[in-house]
């Protein structure tokens, strides 16, 4: 196991530091009893939270906080999940279970299913997976 700089491991962690500082300020502001802790608490999960997770966070943190209205988030069809390597793997059973898991919205769940429908077969639309996986991989490098 490679040993990481602070440097590295603070870019790695935005997102978690971001949301801890938030929070302590918020903590802090409320048992001293100043007024603004919950315009603050807020302002910091609603704006900077996310903003921060949107310019410095990893792929997970852009995924979490962007609707995938651009097809950059479609190459996500269906979850990359421990599913996704068996070979009894099916795509539209794993929409299905991240629609019924509330992990996507009515129109992300029928924008992946009509992609998903696009393909002749389901082991079509796996080996499309795998391919926009792989292209995400490489652009990632």
């Amino acid at each position: 196991m490679a040993t990481s700089t602070p440097r590295e491991r603070l870019s790695e962690n935005i997102t978690e530091i971001t949301t801890l500082g938030v929070t302590g300020t918020w903590l802090a502001a409320m048992f001293l009893g100043v007024s603004w802790w919950l315009p603050f608490m807020l302002f910091g999960y609603i704006i900077i939270v996310p903003l921060v997770a949107i310019l410095f966070g990893d792929e997970s943190d852009i995924e979490e906080w962007i609707d995938d209205k651009f097809d950059r988030t479609d190459s996500n069809l269906p979850a990359q999940s421990a599913n996704s390597e068996t070979p009894n793997f099916d795509p539209l059973e794993e929409l299905r279970h991240r629609y019924a898991n509330g992990e996507l919205t009515d129109d992300q769940f029928e924008r992946k299913l009509e992609k998903l429908l696009e393909t002749e077969t389901l082991e079509d639309a796996a080996e499309w997976h795998q391919r926009q996986r792989e292209r995400e991989s490489t652009r990632n490098r």
